[in-house]
C-alpha cells in the first residue's frame, strides 16, 4: 500500500512541477484584458507554471514574504497607469533580481514607458529614448497587411548565433511579427548585457505623436537598437527586456503577414519564439550543473594512481583533473556541449595562473560530459589552486576554485647521482681515485725487498 501512496505522490508532483530548474511560481503583473494572451498562458500553464495575476496598485502586492521571494519569476506587461505602484518600485526590482528571481519586462509603443521603469533600465545601464513614446518603424521590413500606412509592425526572421563561441537558445525558420516596439540602446560598459533580436539597418526609433515631417537626431538607428535584450546578473538571475508586449498577444500568434518584397503571404512564429524566450528567461533552457570533480595523481596518460581528491601533490608531480557538466533541456538535463569556436579552460593558479589549459571531453554519460586535462605541477612550492570562470552569454555562469598545498620534494625523494647522467664523469673520477689508492695500499702492502738488499742491509749492521 505504501508503495502505490508514494507511486501516486511521485505521479502527481511530475504532474505540477514546473518545467523550470529553478521553481514554477509565476507572478504577472497587468492591468489590461488578460484574454488577450490566453494562449500564451496556456502555454505556460501547460509547462507546469502556477501563475498569479495582481495589478499594479494592488497594495497587498509584495514580491517577498518574510524576508524570502513570494515568487519564483516576475513578468511585467505595461501598465495603463504611468507607474507600477510601492510594490514594484526599481529598488525592489532590483532586490528581487539580487535574490535570485527572473524578470521578462514587456514594453509598448501604445503607451509610454513609465518613469520607474526607465530608472530600473538605467540602473542597468538599458537606455530608452528619452521621450519615452517613441516606437521603431522600418519602411522596407513592415507588414503590408496591418501596417500599410505607419510601418510600425516589423517582420524579422529569428535571431541566429550572437557570436561564433556563444550557443543560440533563439534561433530557427520563420518570421516573427514585432508590433509598434520600443527599442533599446546598450551601454558598452557592461559585459552582463546581450541583444537577443537587433533591429534591421533601416529602421529608426521616432515619436509618431511628433507632427514633423522629417526625423532628426533620432534616439538610435539601425542595429544600434535593440528589440529584444537581456541581462543576465552574476548571480545568473536573468532579466530580459521585450519592445513589443503585443507580440505576446493571440492575435499575432498565428496572424498571416506579408512583407514588401515578398510574393506570398506566411504565418508568423511569434509562438515559438515566445515559447523560447519565456523558457530562457524563466531558466528552463540555458542552465549549467556541475555534478563531481576530481583530481588525482597520475601518469603521463591520465590512469589514476593514488586516492581521489587528496589535499597535497608534491612539485612536478603529474595530476588529472576532470569535471563533469550537465545542461538543463526544459525538463532533463543533457550532456554539456562547449561550441567548437569556444573553450572551457583550467586555471592552475597560486597568485597568478602557472598553467591555463584546455578542458577537453573525455567521457559522455546520458546527461553528462566530463571535462578532463593532465598536467604537470610546476617546479614551485606554495598553496594553489585549480579554477574554472566560465561565463558565456545566456548560459549560467560556472565559477568553481578548489585549493591544494604543493610540497618540495623531500629529502629522501631526490634522484640518486647514478640516475644523474652528467654526474657520471664524476663518479667516475671518484671511483678511478679510490681504485688507484687500493691499488697502491695492495701493492706496498705485498712487496717485499730483494735478497741482495738484505745481504746489503746485515753488513752495514
Amino acid at each position: 500500500m505504501r508503495w502505490l501512496l508514494s507511486f501516486l505522490l511521485l505521479g502527481f508532483w511530475g504532474a505540477v512541477h514546473a518545467l523550470s530548474s529553478s521553481g514554477s511560481r509565476l507572478l504577472v503583473i497587468l492591468e489590461e484584458d488578460k484574454s488577450l494572451y490566453s494562449t500564451f498562458w496556456e502555454d505556460l500553464e501547460a509547462r507546469g507554471y502556477s501563475i498569479t495575476f495582481e495589478s499594479p496598485k494592488n497594495e497587498k502586492l509584495s514580491l517577498f514574504h518574510l524576508g524570502e521571494k513570494a515568487y519564483d519569476h516576475l513578468l511585467i506587461l505595461p501598465p495603463k497607469s504611468k507607474g507600477l505602484g510601492p510594490a514594484l518600485t526599481p529598488k525592489v526590482l532590483l532586490d528581487f533580481i539580487n535574490n535570485e528571481g527572473n524578470i521578462l519586462l514587456a514594453l509598448s509603443g501604445k503607451s509610454s514607458v513609465p518613469s520607474a521603469v526607465s530608472s530600473l533600465l538605467l540602473e542597468l545601464d538599458i537606455h530608452l529614448s528619452p521621450d519615452r513614446s517613441s516606437v521603431v518603424v522600418d519602411h522596407l521590413n513592415y507588414d503590408t497587411l496591418s501596417a500599410a500606412d505607419k510601418h510600425d509592425v516589423l517582420l524579422l526572421p529569428r535571431p541566429g548565433v550572437l557570436r561564433p563561441d556563444v550557443k543560440s537558445f533563439f534561433s530557427g525558420d520563420g518570421i516573427v511579427a514585432i508590433p509598434r516596439p520600443v527599442g533599446q540602446s546598450l551601454g558598452n560598459d557592461s559585459p552582463l548585457l546581450a541583444p537577443i533580436l537587433r533591429a534591421p539597418e533601416t529602421a529608426y526609433s521616432y515619436n509618431p505623436k511628433d507632427d514633423a515631417v522629417t526625423v532628426e537626431d533620432s534616439f538610435a538607428t539601425g542595429s544600434q537598437l535593440a528589440l529584444v535584450s537581456t541581462l543576465q546578473a552574476r548571480n545568473s538571475a536573468r532579466f530580459t527586456v521585450l519592445g513589443s508586449a503585443e507580440s505576446l498577444e493571440d492575435k499575432w500568434f498565428d496572424a498571416t503577414v506579408k512583407g514588401p518584397a515578398d510574393k506570398k503571404q506566411t504565418t508568423t512564429v511569434n509562438r515559438d519564439f515566445a515559447k523560447q524566450l519565456s523558457a530562457w528567461t524563466f531558466k528552463e533552457t540555458g542552465v549549467l550543473k556541475i555534478g563531481k570533480i576530481e583530481h588525482y595523481l597520475s601518469d603521463k596518460e591520465g590512469a589514476i594512481i593514488g586516492e581521489l581528491n587528496p589535499t597535497m601533490y608534491r612539485v612536478k608531480n603529474d595530476i588529472t583533473f576532470n569535471i563533469e557538466l550537465s545542461e538543463y533541456d526544459f525538463d532533463r538535463f543533457v550532456p554539456f556541449e562547449v561550441p567548437s569556436e569556444d573553450a572551457l579552460q583550467l586555471e592552475f593558479t597560486m597568485l597568478s595562473p602557472f598553467h591555463r589549459l584546455n578542458l577537453l571531453p573525455k567521457l559522455r554519460t546520458e546527461n553528462s560530459t566530463v571535462y578532463g586535462v593532465t598536467f604537470t605541477i610546476p617546479d614551485q612550492h606554495g598553496i594553489f589552486s585549480f579554477r574554472i570562470n566560465y561565463r558565456r552569454p545566456f548560459l549560467t555562469n560556472i565559477e568553481e576554485k578548489h585549493e591544494i598545498t604543493v610540497r618540495h620534494i623531500a629529502h629522501n625523494e631526490y634522484p640518486r647521482s647514478w640516475k644523474i647522467t652528467g654526474g657520471w664523469v664524476w663518479i667516475a673520477g671518484l671511483w678511478t681515485v679510490i681504485a688507484g689508492f687500493l691499488a697502491f695500499v695492495i701493492v706496498w702492502l705485498y712487496s717485499e725487498p730483494s735478497s741482495a738488499a738484505d745481504a746489503k742491509i746485515k753488513k752495514t749492521q
